[in-house]
């Protein structure tokens, strides 16, 4: 029998429920789909106001409103040194610095302003800009602010090479693919920004860029390192006596590559790094029509308010949208969720063979891609998210849909049993060692929080032939746990997200709740839990801290990662235990009078410790699914969670 006060704690969480299903519902676009702001740091913004410079094609308004917005999240001096972090809270990170104060001073900001002193001062104190990035340093040599011997030897000759070849296109991840082809083109031309204003950042270098004998350097992360210096030494020498017919002939394939990918106006790659060399290199060729298409893809990334904007590396209607799905799945709302499956049946990919196809040949598409187009590119995770989600929503319409995405993930699995997020055994790991490689993310290789979304997906669908297929990938998972019980998480924050996921799989799958691996795992997250009954990790974990010394802790709980680690202790089974009461107490008193969540840090990564993205859709679906799910658990028998998220 219901006491009173049980009855006033279920009226409590319905009222919780209700306004977030409201909130999220309202924000359903008219077409059915979800589209959230998609925040990364400082580097893309400053990327776009120096691209403009580069044109000449310099928007003062827009770029005023950019200058309020690198200023807004300029770190703090007790941090940041006054730099820039690369995350919200994050430490300050001398690339991302370089960058910023080159756009701050590119729209005008003086040199003596006191923010750009102490940015100046800390990008000094961190070497200077000559110790920056590659990719910082292919940018400053476009403006001439550093000689082209500051980047690495890729030769575009690259794109000829035969599979046999140690390096090529076909052997790096998609995002360095399509980002590499017009960059290369670019370091074989050098063409010098217009730059009409004459901006240089001299200032920012300890030692003239003229003077600097050693651009490319240690410390080097293997063995491998000092043997790719002196490959990009030779090369350095060699590369000028290459024959002119050869390097006509690539440039010719480059072209032909980027244009046969141009994507409209979601651009190459549908990521701005690619759009914006693709666009580079356009307006050095003269090409108006596929410069205006290239140009007008960067343009779409925008995010213009009222007093401020910013660039975003991507956008991401199709994640949003099968993530939206389930909370309102999981919340009852029928309508919503029908919506949301029948915008995203056009855009799952059934006739582009793209990239991935190079290593699984026969395999049909059959995939989703992160952002509205993006074809050659179809994305493993959402492919499962977005499947798991027609398939709950029962409509035989979707019947199609889902075996073909089905199809298409069996097909992605790579010989370890595992799943990469866009390629099949792209792991060839002595790729992230070349000179060009600096940032540890050349490559696209299995990952345990892609592998549980695929895990889940078969077993949601629960066909006996695919149960090899999710042995191996549990075999995976069981091998990757680490020692403290958590798993990695590759493309979510971190420690939390992948622990979450892979409960999940785990559960769904059919392993038992008293598993080894579940137990560690469960006493993990329960460890982890915070005082306020949350959860918090920010991008530290990502970073050089001893294990464990950072995994689940952060200055602060988060509503999106107090729902993952909700998710995943009620997927095994522990639905009844006082964490979870705690934490779901937590998501009801931080909750905002709309009915939504916000947080202000990260939540996400794009490359560890290089990148990090803050979506800021996940504090409004994943509370709400973890609300609604612990009310249907509470209401059930056997506290089992049926799906694979």
């Amino acid at each position: 029998m219901k006491t009173a006060k049980s009855l006033e704690m279920n009226a409590i969480l319905d009222n919780s429920i209700e306004l977030a299903r409201a909130s999220l519902t309202a924000e359903q676009r008219t077409d059915g789909h979800y589209c959230y702001e998609l925040e990364a740091d400082a580097t893309i913004p400053a990327e776009y106001v120096l691209l403009e410079h580069y044109l000449d094609r310099i928007d003062d308004g827009l770029q005023a409103k950019i200058g309020v917005y690198l200023r807004r999240i300029q770190g703090d001096y007790e941090t940041c040194q006054g730099g820039w972090p690369l995350f919200h809270g994050g430490k300050m990170d001398l690339s991302c610095s370089v960058k910023a104060y080159f756009a701050l001073k590119a729209l005008g900001d003086s040199p003596q302003a006191p923010h750009m002193v102490r940015a100046r001062k800390a990008i000094l104190a961190a070497g200077g800009a000559e110790r920056s990035n590659v990719f910082t340093r292919f940018q400053m040599a476009l403006f001439g602010a550093v000689p082209w011997e500051a980047c690495p030897v890729i030769p575009i000759e690259a794109v000829l090479m035969p599979d046999w070849f140690p390096f090529t296109m076909r052997k790096v991840s998609y995002w360095s693919r399509t980002v590499m082809v017009p960059l290369m083109f670019l370091a074989s031309r050098k063409p010098l920004a217009r730059n009409p204003r004459n901006i240089r950042i001299d200032e920012l270098f300890r030692t003239n860029p003229a003077e600097v004998k050693d651009w490319i350097r240690g410390p080097y992360k293997s063995a491998w390192g000092p043997v790719f210096k002196v490959l990009d030494d030779v090369l350095r020498v060699a590369e000028p006596f290459f024959p002119k017919g050869s390097r006509a002939k690539a440039e010719a394939k480059a072209r032909d590559w980027i244009i046969e990918r141009l994507n409209g106006e979601d651009g190459l790659g549908a990521i701005y790094p690619a759009m914006a060399n693709a666009t580079m290199m356009f307006d050095y060729l003269g090409d108006k029509d596929n410069f205006d298409i290239a140009w007008g893809s960067v343009r779409k990334l925008l995010v213009v308010k009222e007093d401020e904007a910013y660039c975003q590396p991507c956008l991401s209607p199709v994640w949003d949208t099968a993530l939206a799905g389930h909370a309102l799945a999981e919340a009852g709302e029928a309508q919503a969720v029908a919506e949301a499956c029948d915008w995203l049946i056009p855009r799952q990919e059934l006739n582009v063979v793209g990239d991935w196809a190079d290593n699984t040949p026969g395999t049909r598409p059959g995939g989703w891609a992160f952002q509205y187009n993006n074809p050659h590119y179809p994305d493993v995770d959402d492919t499962a998210v977005a499947a798991m989600l027609l398939h709950r929503a029962g409509d035989p319409k979707y019947a199609e849909a889902i075996s073909r995405a089905r199809e298409w993930i069996i097909g992605m699995q790579s010989t370890n049993g595992a799943w990469g997020a866009f390629d099949i055994n792209n792991d060839r790991q002595y790729l992230n060692h070349i000179p060009f490689a600096d940032h540890g993310a050349l490559l696209d290789p299995p990952t345990e929080d892609v592998s549980a979304r695929c895990i889940s997906f078969l077993a949601q669908l629960g066909y006996t032939e695919d149960r090899p297929a999710i042995e191996r990938g549990i075999a995976y998972l069981r091998e990757t746990q680490k020692p403290d019980g958590s798993w990695f998480g590759r493309w979510g924050t971190n420690y939390i997200y992948g622990t979450w996921s892979v409960l999940c799989a785990l559960n769904v799958a059919g392993v038992a709740h008293n598993d080894p691996m579940m137990i560690k795992a469960t006493a993990w997250l329960l460890a982890k839990q915070r005082e306020d009954g949350g959860w918090g990790e920010d991008n530290e974990s990502y970073g050089d801290a001893p294990p464990g010394e950072f995994h689940g802790h952060a200055a602060e709980s988060l509503p999106s990662q107090t729902a993952w680690a909700l998710l995943g202790l009620m997927a095994a089974g522990m639905t009844d235990h006082e964490a979870v009461k705690r934490g779901i107490g937590y998501l009801q008193a931080v909750q905002g009078e709309d009915g939504s969540w916000k947080e202000a840090p990260y939540n996400a990564v794009g490359f560890p410790r290089v990148f990090y993205l803050k979506y800021h859709g996940y504090p409004r679906f994943f509370p709400l699914l973890a609300l609604s799910r612990y009310k249907q658990l509470l209401a059930s028998n056997d506290r089992v969670v049926k799906y694979g998220f």
